[in-house]
């Protein structure tokens, strides 16, 4: 399997330089030469088989002939071996044949750990085989900073440094980073927001004599290689529902695109997905986008749902790269734009391929706070503010029959309430407890770095602090 850029000017190159290059170098994200695909029997096979062997078996297809199908479950064994439900990513039903994916059974109680667990493992593997040490820089809205923290930490091959935007995230998810002391690893506040953190990110990759000085690699959704796991658990979760001789639907939360991408590529392998249902919360152009065919930038409003709390949409350039038909100059005009303008525009016959199988949706924070009220009144069942975000879109298409009344709709519940426990708690009444390996997590001692919203003042923090 080869991989090749949005933009058109970088691959094809191997599944494993895609790995450790991360973002691509001509700015673009990386995407698989072709998608892989399952005949109905074979998905049918997978019925009743573990995560683990699921997971080997798709994940096998995107590093075909670098890394075999019984090495990727063996890295996912060895991943998903701390995880504290052992189905992994069960089903929780609710009404109206809606079911909850309850994905916050990782060591950092959030969706990120599925893939982040994986993902360092996978990087061990790659560096040890070159020889290599590598410096890590993401940004985070939340989630990512944590799983990742909590994934490298104590790996000597590899320096993490992790931007978050300071006082923009949870005190759950800010102790989550910055308790996290091991040698190598470092949180950075910035000041400004996520998409400012993101920027910085993809302006340090593009200084190319930086990055290869460092050996800079990524762990956000930028990296292909942070999707892949995350295919898994979309089929996973229809397979419970009767996949692949039932439909189902998902609505996933999401701000950067990533987790729901992972979905429409399950599709694309056969998984029978009838809609994905993109659900954000007051921080709406991803809605705005697939109701009008315009992506454009606004401001960020902080809100219940922080990890949601973005206006650059990453991942969605991917999505971007197929509705243009991999063209990778078109995309490269587009992205230029909205970088030069924060907007572009698509055709309306782009549009409409797209509606085909996606539907936007928004909720503001007093609909979050009213849907964790209703689900615990309804269920006794306690959410946090994204998934609810996610559920309430669920009931929505179900109402207003955007999805089929025999489809299962299946919400992705990305964190843990006790991430959030404060807006849990003023909406429910109920204060969420986290779980016992996390207990005294906010009576942990503190490490963490600070940064302006300069791209020369974090490049002189990772010089300063990196081992390699």
């Amino acid at each position: 399997m080869e991989y090749i850029s949005t933009r058109g000017k970088d691959g094809p190159l191997s599944f494993e330089d895609a790995l450790l290059n991360g973002l691509a170098r001509d700015g673009g994200l990386y995407l698989p030469t072709q998608w892989p695909c399952f005949s109905a029997a074979e998905i049918r096979a997978m019925r009743g088989q573990s995560y683990v062997k699921i997971a080997g078996q798709i994940m096998s297809r995107f590093t075909d002939g670098e890394v075999h199908e019984d090495q990727i479950a063996e890295i996912a064994a060895d991943a998903y071996r701390g995880f504290t439900h052992k189905e992994i990513a069960p089903l929780k039903a609710m009404e109206q044949d809606i079911h909850v994916l309850e994905l916050f059974y990782g060591p950092t109680i959030a969706f990120k750990d599925y893939a982040m667990q994986f993902l360092s493992r996978a990087f061990d593997t790659a560096l040890s085989r070159q020889n290599r040490q590598a410096v890590i820089l993401g940004a985070t809205s939340g989630d990512t900073g944590s799983a990742a923290l909590e994934a490298f930490r104590g790996r000597e091959a590899v320096d993490v440094f992790i931007l978050f935007p300071e006082g923009r995230v949870s005190p759950v998810q800010q102790k989550q980073m910055t308790s996290v002391r091991d040698a190598g690893v470092y949180a950075i506040a910035v000041k400004g927001d996520f998409d400012d953190c993101q920027a910085l990110v993809k302006a340090c990759f593009n200084d190319a004599a930086f990055r290869d000085k460092v050996g800079l690699s990524a762990v956000n959704s930028i990296n292909w290689a942070r999707l892949m796991p995350q295919i898994v658990y979309y089929f996973t979760s229809a397979l419970a529902l009767g996949a692949p001789d039932k439909p189902v639907a998902f609505s996933v939360p999401t701000g950067n695109f990533g987790n729901v991408f992972a979905g429409w590529v399950a599709m694309q392998m056969g998984l029978p997905v009838e809609r994905f249902i993109v659900s954000s919360n007051r921080n709406d152009i991803l809605t705005r986008f697939f109701e009008g065919g315009v992506m454009e930038r606004r401001d960020v409003h902080p809100s219940l749902s922080p990890s949601m709390d973005i206006q650059v949409s990453s991942n969605f350039e991917r999505l971007l790269f197929e509705l243009l038909d991999r063209n990778g100059e078109a995309v490269a005009a587009a992205m230029q734009s909205f970088s030069e303008t924060g907007r572009f525009s698509v055709e309306d016959k782009v549009l409409q391929s797209a509606l085909q199988v996606f539907s936007g949706y928004c909720l503001d924070d007093a609909g979050t706070t009213a849907e964790i009220k209703r689900c615990f009144d309804t269920h006794n069942y306690l959410i946090d503010p994204h998934s609810a975000v996610g559920l309430a879109a669920a009931r929505n298409a179900r109402r207003t029959n955007l999805v089929a009344k025999d489809t299962p709709i299946i919400s992705l519940a990305c964190a843990h309430p006790a991430k959030f426990p404060d807006a849990v708690h003023n909406a429910s009444g109920q204060m969420p407890e986290l779980p016992d390996e996390l207990a005294d997590l906010m009576s942990r001692d503190e490490q963490m770095l600070t940064a302006p919203n300069d791209m020369a003042a974090v490049q002189k923090l990772v010089l300063e602090h990196r081992r390699g």
